[in-house]
């Protein structure tokens, strides 16, 4: 079976109570055809506009084999969207993917174009649903399988069901998962960031050049 989107999540902004607070990680799915702009998908919002959201993470993908991993080391089912996906996916190995090759769902063309940095808000979700959330930010950064943000680079329509088809993959070879490790356990994989070239993110960029400067 071809890769395929096989659920579509958004979420608002919501205040929850105890420790977790105003968060939008919180997706629900949608049936049917969904808009999706250069921001990202339609009803879909971001809480914290200084480190989410914006042309960069404008849709964040997570592969269903990967929940299937998480649910069998938790030890609990986890359904789709829990990881505040707005795509999950099947058949695809997104860790595998290069960073700046384009997809097809729908009638929308998107680019991989950033990784997913795990937070205190993610390892407080996941205690909220019940999960054994110690040491998680840690423990999901070690996994380096962390999905992937993509950008919109022909808006349109998708839906759950939706085939996913890789259009186009450049030469450079750099992955996600390299780029995951480079811009969190290994650092000094970062220059190699520059091999991407002009689709590489400004705030990859940015840290590269930071880790430059400093050695």
């Amino acid at each position: 079976m071809p890769p395929r989107v096989i659920s579509v999540h958004v979420g608002q902004p919501v205040v929850h109570p105890g420790r977790l607070g105003r968060t939008a990680i919180e997706k629900k799915s949608v049936l049917g055809p969904v808009r999706v702009e250069q921001l990202g998908i339609e009803g879909d919002q971001v809480a914290d506009v200084k480190y989410h959201g914006g042309i960069d993470q404008a849709v964040y993908a997570f592969t269903r084999e990967d929940l299937d991993l998480w649910a069998e080391r938790l030890g609990g089912e986890l359904p789709d969207g829990i990881f505040g996906e707005n795509l999950t996916t099947q058949g695809i190995d997104l860790n595998e993917s290069l960073v700046g090759e384009r997809w097809q769902i729908g009638t929308v063309t998107l680019q991989t174009a950033l990784i997913r940095h795990p937070c205190n808000v993610f390892q407080r979700w996941m205690d909220s649903r019940g999960f054994d959330s110690t040491r998680w930010v840690k423990r999901f950064t070690q996994e380096g399988r962390a999905g992937v943000y993509l950008r919109v680079l022909q808006p349109g329509k998708l839906a759950a069901g939706d085939e996913l088809t890789v259009v186009s993959r450049p030469d450079h070879g750099v992955t996600v998962g390299l780029m995951f490790r480079a811009l969190t356990t290994e650092r000094e994989l970062l220059p190699g960031l520059l091999d991407v070239g002009d689709d590489l993110a400004p705030a990859a960029l940015t840290a590269v050049q930071k880790y430059v400067a400093r050695t």
